[in-house]
């Protein structure tokens, strides 16, 4: 009797024992308890969230949004004071027709100067033809004089008028290549001034960009966060004014290294949002991350020094939403999820990352 008094403690604790091992081995899926079924809860939803920031500095004049309002992509949300945009864009498209008259200064310029050349060369017509005449009529006189027809005086105001024929001929010359180089310049300087048009032109987009940028509209559609600005309040360029979230939502899985083997793309995956009240939702498997997680972080562990402790490593795994689905109108990034695989073999052809 004493035997089986001692024997059914040591039984019991026993059986405990064996029973808390076979628990542990059941939680971690270990075997005989390794199960197909890959499940993790270190998942959350996801979203492109949209930071709405201004490019340009002043007063908020309008805030036609509120907290959490749906918005469609055009929408008005902010209006920052435009005065000063507007009065500078004016400044910049009076500058603009400013070298445009310049250039049609120049255009004008270059015609007169073509005038002016077709001047000079009359002038040389008639500058050569007047030499013509006063040679020939100092040959004459010359002639005379040879013969004591003509008188002495004759015959040099003959020379004077030969030699001012010929310098009015040079002269006229000289300044036909003088009206030439003032055409040269003028043509020289039309591209330092259409270079002139083009940066005031420049200058005039510009301006209309600073302009349009004090508008702020919604650039896709989506839901705002809470309004992060108020009417009179000072913005500077970056100010987060609200946050944008859009309609496609999708779940990124942080899976153990461990898990992954038989983990496909375009697996079937079943996940259940804890604010749901664990309602089950319906996906595949859209993408394997590049690399684990450690990866990404600022300050990356060195495994290379000091003593080694193995810690498993995590991979996200983007987990693609299966369309009509009532409640996946309800998922909300930031939300945690449970997401559940079956990795057991398929008629499903995927790939598996290498």
């Amino acid at each position: 009797m004493s035997k089986v008094k001692h024997f059914f403690p040591a039984g019991l604790a026993l059986s405990i024992g064996l029973i808390g091992a076979l628990l542990v081995l059941y939680a971690w899926h270990l075997p005989p308890f390794r199960s197909a079924v890959e499940t993790t809860d270190n998942a959350y939803v996801r979203a492109q969230v949209t930071m709405i920031s201004p490019q340009s500095a002043g007063y908020v004049t309008a805030v036609t949004v509120h907290d959490f309002q749906t918005v469609k992509a055009g929408t008005p949300l902010f209006q920052i004071d435009d005065r000063i945009y507007a009065q500078k864009l004016k400044q910049a498209q009076a500058t603009l027709e400013m070298k445009r008259a310049a250039l049609e200064n120049s255009e004008q310029s270059e015609r007169a100067a073509q005038a002016r050349i077709r001047s000079s060369e009359a002038e040389i017509a008639s500058a050569i033809a007047a030499l013509d005449v006063a040679r020939s009529t100092a040959r004459r006189t010359e002639a005379l004089l040879a013969r004591g027809v003509s008188t002495q005086s004759s015959a040099d105001q003959a020379r004077s008028t030969l030699a001012q024929a010929e310098a009015l001929v040079h002269k006229s010359q000289a300044a036909l290549d003088v009206s030439r180089e003032d055409l040269r310049s003028i043509r020289v300087n039309r591209d330092s001034l259409q270079a002139d048009i083009a940066n005031a032109q420049a200058a005039v987009e510009l301006a209309t960009i600073d302009l349009h940028n004090t508008s702020i509209v919604a650039p896709i559609d989506g839901t705002l966060g809470e309004i992060g600005v108020r009417l009179g309040q000072y913005v500077s360029a970056g100010t987060q004014l609200a946050a944008l979230v859009p309609a496609r939502r999708w779940v990124i899985a942080n899976f153990k290294e461990t898990q992954l083997a038989g983990i496909q793309i375009g697996q079937a995956v079943s996940f259940r949002v804890d604010a749901l009240q664990g309602t089950a939702l319906a996906g595949h498997v859209e993408a394997f991350s590049p690399a684990t997680g450690s990866e990404f972080t600022v300050l990356k562990s060195d495994n290379a020094t000091g003593n080694f402790t193995k810690v498993t490593q995590r991979l996200p795994v983007r987990i693609a939403i299966d369309p009509d689905q009532a409640q996946a109108a309800l998922l909300a990034p930031g939300m945690s999820v449970v997401v559940r695989i079956d990795t057991a073999p398929s008629e499903r052809d995927g790939k598996h990352p290498s």
